[in-house]
């Protein structure tokens, strides 16, 4: 995904064909060392063909997925006040695990 990432940098700076060398300068400006291979798979993928194209194939290619968005309606029965408050708990707890956790232990590009 850094590989990616740095070849849409460098065409949204105005390079249309980056090199490995235009990807490996942006990405050693982070501190990322490129592995030379899976540099050449992308740049090989890429090469000659235009970006938003290849965005606009794959927003159609996503568009298929199913998001599951699907949800099952519960009937909201007798005890209507005490499921509100137990999510206003559980809130507060994942609120307080986030918060001490803000990288999740990783950075965006490692």
């Amino acid at each position: 995904m850094r590989y990616v990432a740095a070849y849409l940098l460098a065409v949204l700076g105005g390079n249309k064909n980056p090199s490995s060398g235009d990807i490996k300068k942006i990405l050693e400006s982070v501190g990322i060392e490129a592995d030379d291979e899976r540099l050449d798979k992308v740049i090989s993928e890429l090469s000659g063909k235009d970006v938003q194209d290849v965005m606009a194939a794959g927003k159609e290619k996503l568009a298929s997925v199913p998001s599951g968005g699907a949800v099952a309606a519960g009937g909201a029965g007798a005890g209507g006040a005490a499921p509100a408050e137990e999510e206003k708990k559980e809130e507060k707890k994942e609120e307080s695990e986030s918060e001490s956790d803000d990288d999740m232990g990783f950075g965006l590009f490692d």
